[in-house]
C-alpha cells in the first residue's frame, strides 16, 4: 500500500508508517508520474487534484487536511471512482482568533471603540459562526448573511448581502469559492459591489482570495472609496501585488487557518478518512506531541484600571500578535510560501490559563467566553 503525502502537513509522520509506504513530498513535487500507483494522497491546497494529475492512478481516496476544497476537481474523482474528503472546522478556532485578534488590533491602530460597532459575517459556517460569537462577545452587533443557511433554516437571523453591506462597520468574508451556481463566490466582490462600500467601511478576507476582485479592491482604496482592508488571501498568491499590499491595513500570508491546534484537527480527520477507505485500524487517531508557542501559556494580566477593550486586546494579543505576521510579509513578498511553511507554533485561546488580577466578573465572563482558562 502506498500513500503520497504534502511534507508540510504537520503530526503526520509515523502514523501510518506500519501499514503503507509513505513519501512526503512538497506540494508543487506531487505529480503525475508520483501518484500513478499510490493508495491514497493526503494534501494541502497547493496541490491541484484534477485529471491532470489522476488519470489512469490508482489512487482510491484523497485527504486534504483543509477546510478549503477548491483545489479538488470534486466532479472529476466521483465520476472516476475517487473518494475525496476535505475537514471542515479543523481550523475554525484558529480564524476565530486571527480575526478577533484582527479586530483588536484595527481598534487600537484606528482609536476605535468596537462596542456597539457592526460587524457583517458572510458566510455562517464553522468558521463564520465563531467569528460571529468573538464579535458579540466583544460588544459588537453582527450581521449575518449565508444563502444556504437561509434557505435551509429559514430568513430568521440572516439578512440580505445588500443589507448587510449597508449596516455594517467591518464586513469579514468567511465563504468557500464557488465559481458557478446560485450561490457562486468568486469575485462575489467584484468592482460593483466593492464602488458600493463607503469610506467608512473596513473589509477583512480570510475566505479564499478570488472572492474579492483585488484590483477592483485596490482601485477603491487608492481612490479613498473605502475605508480600509485586511487580506489573509489573495488572487494569484503567492504573487502578490505590491501597491495592493501597500493599501492593505493588515496583509498576512494565508495563515488565518495556520494555528498548531487546527493544522493537528486537519491532520487527524486526514488519516481518519484514509484509515476508513483502505481499512487501517487508525479510525480512532489522533494527532499528539503538539508543541507549546514562544510565549507563555500561563500568563497574568492586571485589569486595574483598564477598560473592557483594552483588558480583551492584551488577553488576545497575547496569544497572537497579528502585527508581526503582517510586518513579516511585508517585509519580503516574495518570502510569501517561506512563511507559510515556516510558521511558527500559534496556540488557540482554549490552551491558554489567565490569571486576571483586578478585574471585573464581566471581564472574567467575556475571556472565557472566548475560550479562556481562569485561574484564581
Amino acid at each position: 500500500m502506498k500513500i503520497i503525502a504534502d511534507n508540510k502537513i504537520p503530526f503526520l509522520r509515523g502514523a501510518l508508517e506500519p501499514y503503507a509506504e509513505v513519501i512526503y513530498l512538497p506540494g508543487k513535487e506531487t505529480t503525475a508520474e508520483v501518484v500513478r500507483d499510490a493508495d491514497a494522497l493526503i494534501t494541502r491546497t497547493r496541490t491541484a487534484c484534477n485529471e491532470a494529475l489522476l488519470a489512469g492512478s490508482s489512487v482510491k481516496v484523497i485527504a486534504t487536511a483543509t477546510i478549503g476544497f477548491d483545489h479538488i476537481d470534486t466532479a472529476w474523482c466521483e465520476g472516476h471512482g475517487i473518494i475525496w474528503k476535505n475537514a471542515p472546522g479543523c481550523n475554525s478556532w484558529s480564524v476565530k482568533q486571527y480575526v478577533t485578534a484582527l479586530l483588536l488590533t484595527l481598534a487600537r491602530k484606528r482609536g476605535l471603540s468596537l462596542e456597539g460597532m457592526t460587524l457583517g459575517v458572510v458566510g455562517v459556517g464553522n468558521v463564520g459562526s465563531k467569528v460571529a460569537e468573538a464579535a458579540s462577545i466583544l460588544g459588537m452587533k453582527v450581521l449575518l448573511n449565508d444563502p444556504p443557511r437561509a434557505r435551509k433554516e429559514g430568513p430568521e437571523g440572516f439578512v440580505s448581502l445588500d443589507y448587510l453591506l449597508e449596516h455594517s462597520d467591518i464586513i469579514t468574508l468567511h465563504v468557500p469559492l464557488q465559481k458557478d451556481g446560485p450561490d457562486a463566490t468568486w469575485h462575489l466582490f467584484d468592482a460593483a459591489r466593492l464602488a458600493s462600500l463607503n469610506p467608512g467601511q473596513i473589509l477583512i478576507n480570510s475566505s479564499r482570495g478570488p472572492v474579492v476582485d483585488n484590483k477592483a479592491l485596490k482601485a477603491v482604496l487608492a481612490a479613498g472609496k473605502i475605508g480600509g482592508a485586511c487580506l489573509d488571501v489573495w488572487e494569484g498568491e503567492p504573487e502578490l501585488d505590491p501597491e495592493l499590499v501597500e493599501l492593505l491595513d493588515f496583509s498576512t500570508p494565508h495563515i488565518a487557518g495556520y494555528s498548531a491546534d487546527g493544522k493537528a484537527n486537519g491532520t487527524t480527520a486526514s488519516v481518519r478518512t484514509v484509515a476508513e477507505v483502505l481499512g487501517l485500524p487508525l479510525t480512532d487517531w489522533k494527532a499528539s506531541g503538539i508543541p507549546a508557542p514562544a510565549q507563555s501559556l500561563e500568563f497574568e494580566v492586571d485589569a486595574d484600571k483598564k477598560s473592557m477593550q483594552d483588558v480583551l486586546t492584551e488577553t488576545v494579543l497575547h496569544t497572537y500578535d497579528i502585527s508581526a505576521d503582517s510586518d513579516a510579509l511585508r517585509a519580503d513578498l516574495g518570502a510569501f510560501e517561506r512563511l507559510r511553511g515556516d510558521y511558527p507554533i500559534r496556540r488557540e485561546f482554549t490552551s491558554f490559563t489567565v490569571k486576571l488580577r483586578g478585574g471585573s466578573p464581566q471581564m472574567a465572563e467575556k475571556l472565557t467566553a472566548l475560550g479562556f482558562k481562569l485561574k484564581d
